[in-house]
């Protein structure tokens, strides 16, 4: 993608959920006669409330049993030109949808393993147990080489494997812009560029998308920059996390979404975790008490 393009496939995407709900109610409402009506309206959400749980049924979980070691990975991640000790990995993503799974290792790569089709059958419950030391139970799905080491990874938070379009993650590694990567062929779709004071580009630490997926949102040295995701290339807007001198006063490690009320935790190194608007970047509350520098925040509880 050059510089100012939009990416309309993913733009196309985010229009149509943007539009489904509005669609849906307008078609339930003809169907049951209920617009411009008010008293069959909550009898008819009922049923298709009591239809819905009859035709989904809640897994059992078994918290008596301990887990089970389904598949088995490791082969593949050693390289054959350094000894088995000398890769590891450093972190692993489910897919949004829950098709998938990415990786990132010392390797400077990234893998994605797709589950088999019957991995929550019956018949798969009664599987012998993956041996460790054994052969690994299935390939890669692809595999994206980067150049430097990985920082930092992320899924396209409505990525969906029966949706091309949407089936991408991003990823960003030292020296390197932002790259935008489609799961389905491995390519490059776009790189997101930020520039430093001599013009050079300078790496992200942290990336993570927002809770909408129109923007990608990246952590650096006391500052955070934000990508349209329509549009690639090096604008940006760039908020600094020192307003009032209680923000994060180094690297920002981590960043994550709460999924309901637009706010975002920004983790650093500084042993500070902040929680900030995401309108307007206003910072709510500042956490501190951190022994060690906060490598990790969750978007379920907003903490370290």
């Amino acid at each position: 993608c050059r510089r100012g393009e939009r990416v309309p496939a993913m733009e196309e995407a985010a229009e149509e959920r943007a539009a489904a709900p509005g669609a849906a109610e307008l078609e339930d409402a003809a169907e049951n006669g209920t617009e411009g009506e008010g008293g069959s309206a909550p009898a008819a959400e009922e049923d298709a409330a009591a239809a819905a749980a009859a035709a989904y049924s809640w897994p059992e979980l078994r918290f008596d049993l301990p887990p089970r070691r389904r598949y088995h990975f490791a082969d593949q991640f050693r390289s054959p030109c350094s000894s088995s000790a000398g890769n590891f990995l450093k972190g692993v993503k489910w897919s949004p949808d829950g098709s998938s799974f990415l990786t990132s290792s010392d390797d400077n790569s990234l893998r994605m393993f797709y589950l088999p089709e019957d991995a929550y059958s019956a018949a798969a419950e009664h599987t012998a147990e993956a041996a460790v030391g054994g052969q690994d139970s299935y390939g890669a799905s692809l595999q994206v080489n980067e150049g430097e080491p990985v920082y930092d990874f992320c899924w396209y938070p409505y990525m969906s494997v029966s949706d091309p379009a949407t089936c991408v993650f991003a990823s960003t590694s030292r020296d390197h812009p932002i790259h935008l990567w489609d799961a389905t062929t491995s390519e490059l779709r776009c790189t997101y560029r930020a520039y430093d004071a001599m013009d050079e580009i300078t790496a992200a630490l942290s990336i993570s998308f927002n809770s909408t997926g129109s923007k990608l949102f990246a952590g650096y040295n006391k500052a955070i920059r934000v990508f349209d995701v329509h549009r690639p290339g090096r604008d940006f807007e760039q908020y600094s996390l020192l307003k009032g001198g209680e923000g994060p006063t180094g690297i920002i490690s981590s960043i994550s979404f709460s999924p309901q009320n637009g706010m975002l935790a920004v983790g650093s190194y500084s042993q500070t975790t902040a929680v900030y608007a995401e309108g307007n970047m206003e910072p709510l509350y500042v956490l501190h008490g951190q022994l060690g520098g906060v490598t990790q925040v969750c978007e379920a509880t907003l903490l370290a």
